[in-house]
């Protein structure tokens, strides 16, 4: 049976040009700020006067933060309308950045930082603004760049930090944030049409959001101070026993209840959950290996006889290229999703991973194989996030879109957060014994730390093969007017997946 003709989609939708560059910039602003001060937490433990584990927690309540608003803002976004709640994760943005220019409180600051980590809901929701509101010829590509955004913003992050400290206090990375912010409150606010699509028939689950912050406060609480508190004391094995406990209790709940926070059965197809576990080993990858690397090239060489001894911005421009490399696979990873489906990418972008870690744990003598590995691994992470989204979305119904993106980023941050902590306990078990009063990790522990990077990235890639079969939309490779794929999201055959 023929169907009748339908009016061109442009006709139907706002243009990409004008909705599109408000969420990259909305995902550039909270990426930048998250990754900012990994760089600066030693001088900023000398400047606020507290001890270098204390410091820390300005990274572990950003993550933990993001961890628990993510999927409470996504899954708000899909009740009650994906516009209001970007505008309310920014608002979060905006106001951290702003509490953390206006005070000189090692304790406001973390505070600061917990504000911050709502800006983490800005990837599901503007994953779920594209799907709803651009031409469908527009959304693989748009799909792509906002998730692509979140590696753009990263390496971003590092170098501006770098310029930044060159010339200002730490106050300006603030200020920086703080700019970025208001600048993608006011291009959502103008630019973002209030979206129609509103689960109705679903409803609140409070009972859900309390324990599914409770098993991740834990969980990252716990990854975050082990290596500071050591990994068999108590505090770390309470903390990993009560996360287990209350994530239990939250599956359970989520499973009786009539309206769940996160659907289980949803979360357990095949393409969600084996994308999840992608997402989880490329976090760990990204956000480990830019320690890793960020460290390598500070360390003194006259000391260590390796690395660069960069100052942090020499050290952040080093990691440049793998911000350009993810801006590179944006439209790379739309177009091969729209001609051969999301498994390519995925693929490629855990092997291209692999490869740029592995090149590192042989070579890493000149400065050359730093800008090179860094390039590959940014194009392998762009890939790679360019492709989750797709897995997903053909997956889920549009009105679970919010929520089921919301939970891949959070293994994201949960990843990245396991990463780190992994990485620095690689880095401190193997150091060498030297007449200073820190201890400088030994060449072997670096290539290891390497090697384990490409080992989660290997796996990364090859988990999609887990998933069944993708069958690519009927579509021609090159949309009309734009010049870039004119195909839907490549929809999951409609099996078990």
């Amino acid at each position: 049976m023929s169907e009748a003709p339908q009016p061109a989609a442009t006709d139907e939708k706002p243009s990409s040009a004008r909705v599109l560059p408000a969420l990259v910039l909305a995902m550039l602003a909270f990426s930048v700020v998250q990754t900012a001060v990994v760089p600066i937490l030693p001088s900023l433990a000398k400047e606020l006067n507290v001890s270098g584990s204390s410091i820390t927690w300005l990274m572990t309540a950003n993550l933990l933060s993001a961890a628990v608003l993510t999927p409470l803002l996504g899954r708000f976004g899909d009740l009650r309308g994906r516009k209001p709640m970007l505008l309310v994760s920014l608002a979060g943005l905006v106001a951290g950045s702003a509490l953390a220019v206006g005070t000189h409180s090692f304790t406001w600051l973390v505070v600061a930082r917990v504000l911050q980590g709502a800006g983490g809901g800005v990837l599901p929701l503007a994953i779920s603004i594209v799907r709803d509101e651009l031409p469908k010829a527009k959304v693989t590509g748009g799909v792509a760049a906002i998730s692509a955004s979140m590696g753009v913003g990263s390496g971003l992050g590092l170098v501006a930090t770098g310029l930044l400290l060159e010339h200002w206090s730490y106050k300006s990375i603030f200020w920086m944030g703080l700019v970025f912010g208001i600048i993608a409150v006011a291009l959502v606010a103008l630019r973002v049409p209030t979206d129609p699509v509103v689960d109705k028939e679903g409803g609140a689950d409070p009972l859900g959001a309390l324990t599914l912050a409770g098993w991740l406060s834990a969980l990252l609480i716990a990854v975050s101070q082990g290596n500071h508190w050591g990994w068999t004391s108590n505090r770390t094995l309470g903390l990993f026993a009560v996360a287990a406990v209350i994530a239990l209790v939250w599956i359970l709940i989520e499973v009786k209840v009539t309206h769940p926070l996160v659907d289980m059965k949803m979360m357990s197809r095949p393409a969600v959950a084996f994308t999840n576990i992608s997402g989880l080993l490329m976090g760990f990858g990204m956000y480990g290996s830019f320690m890793v690397i960020s460290n390598f090239a500070q360390t003194p060489e006259k000391l260590a006889h390796y690395g660069f001894t960069a100052t942090v911005l020499h050290a952040g421009v080093m990691l440049l290229p793998s911000a350009l490399g993810s801006m590179v696979a944006a439209p790379l990873g739309a177009l091969m999703i729209a001609r051969r489906g999301p498994r390519l990418p995925l693929v490629a972008g855990g092997i291209l991973g692999a490869v740029a870690m592995a090149y590192l744990a042989l070579r890493h003598s000149h400065e050359i194989d730093i800008y090179l590995a860094s390039a590959v691994f940014g194009l392998g992470v762009g890939l790679a996030y360019a492709a989750m989204p797709a897995y997903i979305n053909g997956a889920v119904p549009a009105e679970q879109s919010g929520i089921a993106n919301g939970m891949n980023a959070v293994l994201r941050t949960v990843g990245g957060a396991i990463g780190t902590a992994v990485m620095a306990a690689i880095l401190t078990g193997d150091t060498m014994k030297l007449p200073i009063p820190v201890a400088l990790p030994t060449l072997q522990a670096y290539e290891h730390a390497y090697w384990t990077a490409a080992v989660m990235c290997v796996v990364a890639g090859l988990v999609p093969f887990a998933i069944r079969r993708i069958k690519s939309a009927e579509a021609p490779a090159v949309g009309p007017a734009a010049g870039t794929p004119s195909a839907t999201s490549p929809e999951l055959a409609k099996t078990d997946a």
